[in-house]
């Protein structure tokens, strides 16, 4: 499964990275204002630094939700580096430009998606990614997982390439549950993929370890 971080702040990506944890970036207008990134050509100049940070691919979102718009945007994203991803809400006029872009060569992920329905949809017009947000479900009383593993075998039933980017991770147990159910990407806050480090068990057995070491020196 790979990890995508979920954010805009340069000095994170640069600490996962050189941990060597992931494989690529996603963001959002929301993600750009919280680093106070403002403005459209600051907005495409901040992509292109986090795209010469990682190799990997980077979801840059449109803002348009307009077919039109949303084509203009996307194509202009997508000029910025090879490993643009443009990301596009599941809306009509979004499914309809990511056909327009898969026709044309543009990789896309589809981004606020919250049923099975809408995921035959993306697949159907020829999204890369599918970006389903369980965290969000959860809020609402429905079970986000739940959305995941129905979506994992509807694709494999009909052999489906568009991969599962599960989206809107709280927790370091929503990363392992999603690596379970098969999907093929979670994208999440650095805190959460750190949260994976931490085990009481380890805490403990590594003091253990260093008071052994100590006593060997004496």
């Amino acid at each position: 499964m790979k990890f995508f971080l979920d954010t805009a702040n340069l000095e994170q990506i640069k600490e996962a990275n050189d941990i060597g944890i992931i494989d690529g970036v996603t963001t959002n207008p929301s993600l750009m204002a919280k680093e106070g990134i403002s403005g459209h050509n600051n907005v495409l100049k901040h992509y292109v630094k986090i795209c010469e940070m990682v190799e990997g691919d980077i979801s840059a979102e449109v803002i348009a939700t307009d077919f039109e718009g949303i084509v203009r945007e996307g194509e202009e994203l997508a000029s910025l580096a090879p490993n643009i991803v443009v990301k596009v809400p599941m809306i009509r006029d979004g499914v309809k430009a990511i056909n327009h872009f898969s026709n044309n060569g543009i990789r896309t992920n589809c981004t606020l998606v919250f049923s099975a329905g809408q995921a035959l949809l993306a697949a159907k017009a020829g999204a890369t990614y599918l970006s389903p947000f369980i965290g969000r479900i959860d809020d609402t009383g429905w079970n986000g997982l739940g959305l995941i593993e129905q979506i994992v075998e509807i694709y494999a039933n009909y052999g489906i390439m568009t991969e599962i980017l599960a989206a809107s991770i709280r927790n370091p147990l929503h990363i392992v549950k999603c690596a379970e159910l098969g999907a093929d990407v979670v994208t999440c806050p650095l805190k959460a993929m750190m949260g994976l480090l931490n085990h009481p068990l380890t805490d403990k057995g590594l003091a253990q370890f260093l008071a052994d070491a100590e006593g060997t020196r004496g």
